[in-house]
C-alpha cells in the first residue's frame, strides 16, 4: 500500500504552493473551485477534450474563437487534452491522479466509475487524495441520476420561488449562481479534506449537490415554514422581514438600495427623510414592528428619494451614515476609483481576432490575503497548452506522446 508524500513541485507563492490538483470537470461548477484554487498557488491541471475543449471556451463569444469567459474561469490553470472516454486516457489519467492531492468532478453521479478511475479506484493508486464531487444532485437519492445544471439547481432549490415579483413569472439573477456556489463549497471541501489527510494520511471524498448549494442560502425558509405555516413568495425588489431593506427610484430615474433596518439606523433615516415622527414611534422601535408597518415606511423613503437626483440622495443617506449604494451597471464598475484601489481591476493583454492582443479589464483575486496573497500568474490558456509538459513530467516520451496525438487520445 502506497502513502501520500506531499507535492515537490511548488509554483511561486501563494499559501497552497505544493498543492497539485487534478481538474476533470466542464462549463462552471468544478472550474470555479478549480481557479480558486489556482489563484493561491495550487497546481492546477484542467483535463479537456482534444480538438474542442471546455464548451466554456466558446460560450458568450463576443469575438474571435475564445470567449473572456474562458479566460477567467480558467486562469492560473495547466491545459492538457486527454480523453478520458479511452484506455489509454484512463491509463494517463490514473498517473495524474496517482500524483494529485485535489480532483475535481462534475460528472453526472458514476461517469468516472464507468471510465475505471472513481473512488475505489483512486484510493488504489493515492490513499491520500481528496475528491471533490459536484453534481445536481448528488451521488445519492432517487434524483442522482437526473441530468442537473444551475438553472434547474436554483428552481429546485428554493431559491426561484423567491424571485421576481408577485403574479410574474420567477426570475433569475444574470450569472451562473448554483454552479458558482457549488464551486465555492467544493473549495471549502476540499481545504477541509486536505486537513483531514495531513492528520490521518487519509484522503477523503466530498460531495457537493448543486441544489444543495441554492437551498443552504436560504436561511429560514423552511423551519418558517414548518414551524409557522408561512410560505414565503416573491417580493420584488425588498427583503422580506427585514425593514427597511428596499430598493427605491429617484428623480431622475436611477434607483438607490437603502438598507436601514438596524433600529438606531432607522431612526437616523426617519430623520434625514423628513420624518421623526416615525423615528420616535414606539410601534417601529424594532424589526417587527415594522415589518408590521413596511408599507408606511417604504412610502416615506420613496418619497424623500423621488424628491432628488441619485447623487443628491447617496450624498445625504451617507452623511446620515445609513447604508446606501448605487446598482452598477459594468460600466460604473470599471470608473469606480474603490475597485481600482482595492485592486479589482487587474489588465492584462489578452488575444481577441487572430494575433492581434487587447489590453482588457478582468476581476482581481478574492479574498486577500496580507502576507501571502494570491495573484494572476496567466489567463486561461490556449486548449492544451500544457499537454507535453505534464505528460512528460508522468514519463510520458515525445514518441509516445506523438503516437498519443496521432490516436485522438490528446
Amino acid at each position: 500500500m502506497t502513502t501520500y508524500a506531499p507535492s515537490q513541485t511548488p509554483l511561486d507563492g501563494g499559501p497552497l504552493r505544493g498543492i497539485r490538483v487534478l481538474e476533470l470537470g466542464n462549463f462552471i461548477a468544478a472550474p470555479m473551485a478549480g481557479r480558486l484554487l489556482a489563484d493561491f498557488g495550487a497546481e492546477v491541471v484542467k483535463v479537456e477534450r482534444p480538438r474542442t475543449g471546455d464548451e466554456l471556451r466558446r460560450w458568450r463569444l463576443h469575438g474571435g474563437d475564445t470567449s473572456l469567459l474562458w479566460r477567467v474561469m480558467g486562469r492560473n490553470k495547466k491545459s492538457v487534452t486527454l480523453d478520458l472516454r479511452t484506455e489509454q486516457g484512463q491509463r494517463i489519467a490514473t498517473e495524474l491522479i496517482r500524483r494529485s492531492d485535489v480532483v475535481l468532478e462534475n460528472f453526472r453521479p458514476g461517469t468516472l466509475e464507468k471510465w475505471g478511475i472513481g473512488p475505489e479506484r483512486m484510493r488504489e493508486v493515492n490513499p491520500g487524495v481528496v475528491l471533490v464531487r459536484i453534481s445536481g444532485y448528488g451521488q445519492s437519492g432517487p434524483y442522482r441520476d437526473n441530468p442537473g445544471f444551475g438553472g434547474v439547481a436554483e428552481g429546485i432549490g428554493g431559491l426561484r420561488h423567491l424571485t421576481g415579483y408577485p403574479e410574474l413569472p420567477p426570475t433569475r439573477v444574470g450569472v451562473s449562481l448554483a454552479d458558482s456556489v457549488a464551486g465555492l463549497y467544493a473549495v471549502v471541501g476540499a481545504l477541509m479534506g486536505l486537513v483531514r489527510r495531513d492528520r490521518t494520511s487519509s484522503g477523503e471524498v466530498v460531495d457537493v449537490a448543486l441544489y444543495e448549494a441554492i437551498y443552504s442560502l436560504t436561511e429560514s425558509l423552511v423551519p418558517d415554514y414548518d414551524a409557522f405555516g408561512v410560505l414565503r413568495g416573491p417580493s420584488g425588489t425588498a427583503l422580506p422581514g427585514i425593514v427597511p431593506s428596499n430598493t427605491y427610484r429617484t428623480a431622475d430615474g436611477k434607483f438607490v438600495v437603502v438598507s436601514g433596518n438596524s433600529d438606531a439606523i432607522f431612526r437616523r433615516l426617519m430623520v434625514l427623510v423628513d420624518r421623526p415622527d416615525l423615528a420616535a414611534d414606539p410601534r417601529l422601535a424594532d424589526n417587527a414592528g415594522r415589518s408590521a408597518h413596511a408599507a408606511e415606511i417604504d412610502e416615506a423613503i420613496g418619497r424623500w428619494t423621488g424628491g432628488r437626483g441619485l447623487d443628491e440622495a447617496l450624498t445625504g443617506l451617507s452623511e446620515a451614515d445609513v447604508p446606501a449604494g448605487p446598482i452598477y451597471t459594468a460600466e460604473d464598475i470599471v470608473k469606480d476609483p474603490h475597485y481600482a484601489a482595492r485592486g479589482m481591476h487587474e489588465r492584462h493583454p489578452v488575444r481577441i481576432e487572430g494575433t492581434r492582443e487587447t489590453e482588457v479589464i478582468f476581476p482581481g483575486i478574492v479574498p486577500k490575503l496580507a502576507d501571502d496573497p494570491g495573484r494572476t500568474r496567466w489567463l486561461g490558456p490556449e486548449l492544451g497548452a500544457h499537454t507535453h509538459e505534464v505528460l512528460e513530467e508522468i514519463g510520458v516520451d515525445a514518441e509516445a506522446r506523438a503516437r498519443l496525438s496521432e490516436q485522438g487520445v490528446i
